[in-house]
């Protein structure tokens, strides 16, 4: 029998354990916890060293974004499954929120599929949760039959969402295609070289640092920060970042100072 690998993280620790020890009592589900995103990072990277990966993890939509102090924990009550916590006698730095957290394994360990649970509806965070690469969204409160058959869906590259909340995922994934459809076409007006500007300024990149990158005076770097705001319809170096983002303008190599990705046509 394959054995299915599950990580439940969850900052709520009565929760995770709970969840953890009923998906552990099915024959083909090995289980852990994590009590936030660092400590799950860490089970992600240890479980790839051990060569024992993980299949699925399910992460709390409303994990805190910052994870408290407190000690690693122990195991709970018979049959309980410890959960893994921040170490460490100060505040921990932060770490990913749920759906955050999501996109960063998406990256980090793309084998990995992810679902998220959440305690209400929410057709907007369920369409980011997708987005940031989740294969199922899901209500804590469902029964556990219902959870490992999402469990085993995705495993198979099932999506699963709950009916009532397709029609509204739907409306707002087919607004994002827009939105990103616009903002590739305004990407699309700007010369070469001012895309390698706007990649400079996804990058945090300031004025002068651009000109030192791209061996152009400060000046005529401002012309075409200009330029940039100005055929993207913007008013702000942020909002031109934003905009940039959600066209998939990816930020300059920050390793390669002077390399220019050479487009079509002559730079301007």
């Amino acid at each position: 029998m394959a054995r299915i690998r599950v990580l439940v993280v969850d900052d709520h620790r009565i929760f995770a354990e709970s969840l953890a020890a009923a998906l552990a009592a099915e024959p083909d589900v090995d289980v852990s916890a994590a009590g936030s995103g660092p400590a799950a990072l860490r089970c992600l990277e240890r479980a790839v060293a051990e060569g024992r990966r993980f299949d699925v993890l399910l992460v709390d939509a409303d994990l805190a974004a910052a994870a408290g102090p407190g000690a690693a924990a122990g195991a709970g009550a018979p049959g309980g499954v410890p959960v893994q916590r921040e170490s460490g006698s100060g505040s921990a730095p932060p770490g990913p929120d749920g759906i955050a957290l999501v996109a960063t394994v998406r990256v980090a360990h793309p084998g990995v599929r992810t679902v998220v649970l959440a305690e209400r509806d929410d057709p907007r965070r369920a369409a980011h949760a997708l987005q940031a690469g989740a294969s199922g969204w899901v209500a804590k409160d469902c029964s556990l039959s219902r959870l490992l058959a999402v469990v085993r869906g995705v495993l198979r590259e099932e999506t699963h969402l709950p009916p009532a909340l397709l029609t509204g995922v739907l409306r707002e994934l087919t607004a994002a295609r827009k939105h990103r459809t616009d903002s590739e076409r305004l990407v699309e007006s700007l010369t070469p070289r001012e895309h390698e500007v706007l990649r400079c300024m996804v990058a945090g990149l300031g004025r002068k640092d651009v000109a030192a990158r791209l061996f152009l005076s400060p000046h005529t770097v401002r012309t075409h920060m200009q330029n940039v705001l100005g055929k993207l319809g913007v008013h702000s170096t942020l909002a031109a970042v934003a905009l940039a983002r959600r066209a998939g303008v990816r930020p300059a190599d920050l390793g390669l100072a002077g390399d220019v990705v050479e487009r079509s046509g002559q730079l301007a």
